[in-house]
């Protein structure tokens, strides 16, 4: 294909197929072109910038030499897939990242068949690409199971349950380790390239074949001496032993930013390589921009941001956000107390506790991606003594739920659970929501569950929590900044189960868990005006519930409302299931619930999102009007 020197080749490129159609001389400029478009779009909507720069060239790679969509690509977390959206289809809506009814920051299989299989969490590609090449072997298809996966993903362990089930695939399954852990060192050079593609060639895994059949037909123990001396050979060379043993042909390191290196490794990798192969290749995160480059995340996650100097968009000064809270209050308790040690999977500044870690090194642990693992971990440290915090987000401790039920819950270890992102968080969208904790945790015996207001709040809590030596605790907090309340000086215990009434009336009650609280109060000022007497609660647990306060105001009160920024199934069904338990609701109380929706929202602006999902002051007057309304009908039909 010749193209107009005048025309950048970005705008002759929409899909795969036009990519193809390139020489590979056009490669690199076409490449320089994506990543400029990255940046400038990214500039404008924030998002994921660093992992993307660093796959720049090998997005280009793949693509040109897969036959994509019919060989299923699938990127782990999916970060780092903004030049793949620009390539397959998606670059007139690049500049609606993140935004409200724009494209996802991750793979999403409605958005486009190129995105074969939606990923926010990581360490999942390899069981999904492994899935695609046996189906694709069961019904005859041809095409590929290709991940990628970061070298932080491989730390999970379910990237290694995937890959000792993946020789069955055959060569329908392709593993790119995308391992930006270092620079380009000079190893990973011209004759690292060489023996990549040496030992990926046809030739050479012919003469392999052959070597290896003239060794089975001699006696068994000159036949092991000489598999093991060609795995010893090839580890020598290049590494990759583990996965050799897991059952994969390695190749690799390969220069991830070198297309002349990339293109014929994956051409023989596609072709040649007979069974499930790993191609590891170095790459930089943050390559070709200065400012992502030198800084020490490399750009990760970004605001909006000047393309020219780098400088990122900052939000005005306001609150403290609530995980900066956080980290703050268990220094202040880690100080008063040598067995508090706190606990992370691989998000150490996401979660405050790089601050932590700074003060208190030695009692730190990050376990990598690796969330099943540190749950456990922290059961054990809980059981010799030790009081662990486990700081994760809501949507990331779903993936350890057994170890909590399991190892902590039955067992009835102190293990304290700072459960960050809790509700819904914006531009990350559902996968990253932490809609379910409430419901998954206070479901289970000898967990105590706790749900802060305000970050005043949330510094009692931590410090409840580091008190409470006779089970689980766990303490859930939002994403974002606070309210701007004064911090304690000095923290108070609350008492287990009990809440406090924010504000009195004598007609409606709303009972909140966790931040709408400002939103109920909002509303009772609403309330108020139109005649309606209106008490606020903050319940503060929903395990164990303060039946007490409960079961006083509705028996004082003729509407009671029940709010949260959660799933069905956390604290309007365990109020309801005390109401009926109770006999409660016989007198004719009206009892309504108010919840997330029973779906998973697209990422939006969070206000909107909870605009959408009807838990702003508004939906609360409103849903106090609807019960009245209804109560009153029910009293004139009575009476005619």
């Amino acid at each position: 294909m010749t193209a107009d020197p005048a025309t950048p080749l970005l705008d002759t490129v929409e899909f795969p197929a036009d990519l193809r159609r390139l020489a590979p001389g056009q490669l690199p400029q076409l490449a320089e072109e994506l990543r400029a478009e990255m940046i400038a779009a990214v500039g404008q909507t924030g998002g994921h910038l660093g992992s993307g720069l660093g796959v720049v060239e090998l997005t280009v790679a793949i693509h040109y030499v897969f036959n994509t969509p019919e060989d299923r690509l699938v990127w782990d977390v999916g970060h780092q897939a903004y030049p793949h959206k620009i390539i397959t289809g998606r670059r007139s809506r690049i500049r609606t990242l993140r935004q409200g009814g724009g494209l996802s920051g991750f793979t999403k299989r409605s958005e486009s068949e190129y995105d074969p299989f939606g990923a926010a969490h990581s360490s999942t590609s390899i069981s999904a690409a492994l899935g695609f090449a046996v189906a694709n072997q069961l019904s005859g298809g041809t095409g590929k199971g290709i991940a990628v996966i970061g070298d932080g993903a491989m730390s999970a362990g379910m990237a290694y349950e995937a890959m000792n089930n993946a020789k069955q695939a055959g060569n329908r399954l392709v593993v790119i380790l995308n391992d930006n852990d270092m620079s380009i060192a000079p190893p990973v050079g011209g004759l690292s390239a060489y023996l990549a593609k040496l030992v990926s060639s046809r030739p050479f895994l012919e003469l392999r074949q052959f070597a290896r059949r003239i060794s089975r037909r001699l006696p068994n123990v000159l036949h092991r001496a000489a598999k093991r001396t060609d795995e010893f050979a090839r580890g020598m060379a290049m590494g990759g032993t583990l996965f050799e043993e897991l059952g994969f042909y390695y190749v690799g390191p390969v220069d991830g930013h070198n297309l002349d290196h990339l293109i014929p490794v994956l051409e023989n990798v596609r072709d040649a390589v007979e069974g499930p192969c790993l191609v590891h290749v170095v790459t930089q995160k943050g390559k070709g921009y200065a400012p992502a480059e030198a800084a020490a995340d490399k750009y990760h996650g970004v605001q909006k941001f000047d393309v020219i100097t780098g400088e990122q968009v900052k939000s005005a000064p306001g609150a403290p956000s609530y995980t900066g809270v956080f980290a703050q209050a268990l220094a202040a308790e880690a100080a008063r107390d040598d067995k508090i040690c706190a606990i992370t999977a691989a998000m150490p500044s996401g979660t405050g506790l790089d601050k932590f870690t700074a003060l208190y090194p030695e009692r730190t642990f990050d376990v990598g991606i690796a969330e099943q693992h540190g749950v456990t971990f922290a059961a054990g440290l809980a059981a010799q003594g030790m009081r662990p915090f486990c700081a994760i987000y809501s949507t990331f401790l779903q993936r350890a739920y057994d170890q909590v039920v399991h190892d902590v819950a039955i067992q009835n270890l102190p293990v304290r659970f700072a459960i960050d992102r809790a509700g819904l968080v914006g531009a990350d969208g559902a996968t990253h929501a932490g809609s379910f904790d409430v419901t998954y945790l206070a479901s289970l015996p000898n967990m105590v569950v706790m749900a802060a207001a305000d970050e005043a709040e949330l510094v009692h809590m931590v410090h409840t929590a580091a008190l409470h030596d006779s089970g689980p605790i766990a303490f859930r907090y939002p994403r974002g900044n606070g309210t701007g309340v004064p911090l304690p000086a000095v923290p108070e215990r609350l008492e287990i189960g009990k809440g406090r009434i924010v504000r009195s009336g004598t007609k409606v009650a709303l009972l909140s868990l966790g931040t709408r609280l400002a939103e109920a109060l909002k509303a009772a000022d609403q309330l108020e005006a139109r005649g309606l007497s209106t008490t606020v609660a903050d319940l503060r647990f929903v395990k164990p519930l303060d039946e007490e306060l409960i079961r006083r105001l509705m028996s004082t009160h003729e509407v009671i409302v029940t709010i949260e920024e959660g799933a069905i199934g956390g604290l309007g069904a365990h109020v309801l299931t005390m109401a009926s338990d109770e006999g409660l609701t016989d007198a004719g109380l009206r009892i309504r619930t108010m919840r997330l929706p029973d779906l998973f929202q697209d990422h939006d602006a969070p206000d909107r999102q909870y605009d959408t999902a009807g838990l702003n002051a508004p939906h609360i007057v409103e849903t106090v009007l609807k019960a009245l309304r209804h109560n009153s009908a029910g009293v004139e039909e009575a009476r005619a």
